[in-house]
């Protein structure tokens, strides 16, 4: 089964209200982890396989007791201040220590799980990785109304920014309106997107 990410729209604020859900946004790389009973493969955002690449994030993913699993997220190396450092990863010199924020999943034990509601997906994937070893850890996420403050306060942080998602909709591959990423436009990444 093939799968295409699920992409954010460029928003200019961060949306308020109870159907929404925030995450940090990392800065990182974009990987599916796609387990199949033996076998891991780590798929880039264009689709080349970077399993050897990222070998903590391979091995944490066959420790799990299921066998079959896609999940969506972002491979990144954190920095002693607990913030994504993307030049440190972007080096290659610490491909080892790079672990993988999960945020999504699409596959759980052979079942698809793309049209689910995303609040019912994280749900999934919390119990696929509740009291897993260290290199895939679920993405932290607040909820309602607390948005635009948590904004402000990740651009204090200089952190890259959010990503907020509509709790109610399917996962669907391209660019979509219910994830919306708002960006800190002092962050190191803007200059990358010039």
């Amino acid at each position: 089964m093939a799968y295409e990410l699920c992409l954010a729209t460029a928003g200019r604020q961060v949306p308020s209200g109870p159907d929404w859900i925030h995450e940090v946004k990392h800065d990182g790389y974009r990987m599916l982890v796609v387990r199949e009973d033996k076998s891991v493969r780590l798929l880039s955002r264009n689709g080349s396989d970077w399993t050897r690449r990222y070998p903590w994030i391979a091995e944490a993913a066959l420790k799990n007791r299921q066998k079959h699993f896609v999940i969506d997220g972002e491979a990144v190396i954190l920095g002693v201040d607990g913030i994504s450092d993307f030049n440190a990863l972007h080096s290659r010199k610490y491909d080892g220590e790079v672990q993988l924020y999960a945020f999504d999943i699409l596959a759980l034990g052979g079942d698809d799980l793309r049209s689910l509601p995303l609040h019912l997906r994280k749900m999934n994937l919390e119990r696929l990785l509740v009291r897993r070893p260290d290199g895939i850890t679920v993405a932290p996420l607040e909820r309602w109304e607390i948005g635009p403050y948590l904004f402000r306060a990740a651009c204090r942080m200089g952190l890259e920014g959010l990503v907020s998602k509509h709790r109610d909709r399917p996962y669907r591959g391209g660019r979509q309106k219910f994830w919306i990423k708002v960006k800190n436009r002092s962050h190191p990444a803007m200059a990358r997107e010039l």
